[in-house]
């Protein structure tokens, strides 16, 4: 038994030193045929590009895989698009937020005008906020060409792990014509999700992303990207090319017997917006009162969703919602709408016109 336990972790050992040597030497990807669709990859890092013990590690001593590497460890990648490589960060995903939102959208925005020919964009991700930067994207990155946002729940060098395979899947997406009009979504276990609808449904397991109430756009099969429905009618953008920063907007989550503490420190340290992770269908608690009733004195935009993760919350008078958006998509939402109006009527309508939901 000791010796065939000792087999088995030379053998695994033996796997994980072959695929840290294949990400060791990064190289150029391969001129490739003119005839093929044209994608650019632009990485920001997250656990597609970590190697070693990251779970244990998780900010600390982990190894980062360039681009390039991502690329190298992805057989037959070559074969489906054209590929430019771009590192734009290589960093966890708790680190991207509002200032990295601005410049990943400016650079795609950037990268579509100054090359007609670019089919689509694939940004790598880690998956903690990978929702978040997808759905600003979806709201900001103008045309109709498709960026897909992809990454893993498992390190490179793990045994199973899924990055190479989402890579891949994530590069036909943005290449197939198919994808056009549909803005951005998210590749994740062979499921291609729209951006306003996808979350993360689980700490660890593979296929954690899901959209509650409406399913993948497509599946990627081993022969074709299998839409199941058909593209938007329409897409409203915001434009962001003159816009330095995002205005703050907190998420408040309600539970039984809290009181407006948290809202004031929101308010104190210059919130402009609140989410209210509402109870069910939207509830909040008594003792939250005074607090929103002063947020609302102020002229800060009040926005109720629930706590559930999926399901819309009804709007009614007095009370800003946005249909069926989970709340951390809800904040994005907000952040935009407030850089063209501070008019509760103006942002509700905005949100409306975004969300699906009545103003």
């Amino acid at each position: 038994m000791a010796h065939r336990l000792s087999v088995l972790s030379a053998t695994c050992a033996a796997i994980a030193l072959t695929l840290v040597s294949a990400f060791a030497a990064p190289r150029a990807v391969a001129a490739q045929p003119s005839t093929l669709p044209k994608v650019l990859i632009i990485a920001t890092g997250g656990t597609i590009a970590s190697t070693g013990n990251y779970y244990h590690d998780r900010g600390g001593a982990v190894n980062k895989i360039s681009a390039e590497a991502l690329t190298r460890a992805v057989p037959g990648i070559n074969k489906v698009a054209t590929l430019s490589l771009e590192q734009f960060s290589n960093v966890t995903s708790e680190k991207i937020g509002p200032t990295q939102w601005l410049a990943l959208a400016n650079r795609i925005n950037a990268a579509f005008h100054d090359d007609a020919d670019l089919a689509g964009v694939v940004v790598t991700h880690g998956t903690d906020t990978m929702e978040e930067t997808a759905y600003f994207l979806d709201l900001t990155v103008a045309g109709n060409r498709p960026v897909i946002v992809t990454g893993s729940m498992r390190p490179a060098d793990a045994l199973g792990a899924d990055g190479p395979i989402n890579l891949y899947n994530a590069v036909r997406a943005a290449a197939a014509p198919a994808s056009r009009g549909r803005g951005t979504m998210v590749l994740m276990d062979d499921r291609l999700f729209a951006a306003r609808e996808v979350t993360k449904t689980n700490t660890t397991r593979v296929e954690t992303f899901k959209a509650p109430e409406h399913g993948p756009v497509a599946i990627a099969d081993h022969d074709t990207l299998f839409f199941q429905r058909p593209r938007p009618t329409q897409r409203s953008i915001f434009d962001i090319s003159g816009i330095a920063s995002l205005p703050r907007v907190d998420i408040i989550y309600a539970y039984p017997g809290e009181d407006s503490t948290l809202i004031d420190a929101s308010l104190a340290a210059g919130a402009k917006g609140l989410v209210i992770a509402g109870a069910g269908a939207g509830g909040t608690m008594p003792g939250m009162g005074d607090g929103l009733r002063r947020a609302t004195k102020k002229g800060v935009s009040v926005v109720i969703g629930s706590r559930t993760g999926s399901g819309r919350v009804a709007g009614r008078e007095g009370r800003t919602t946005v249909g069926d958006l989970n709340v951390q998509h809800s904040r994005v939402l907000l952040m935009l709408a407030l850089t063209k109006s501070t008019n509760k009527e103006d942002v509700a309508r905005i949100l409306a016109a975004h969300s699906g939901s009545e103003p």
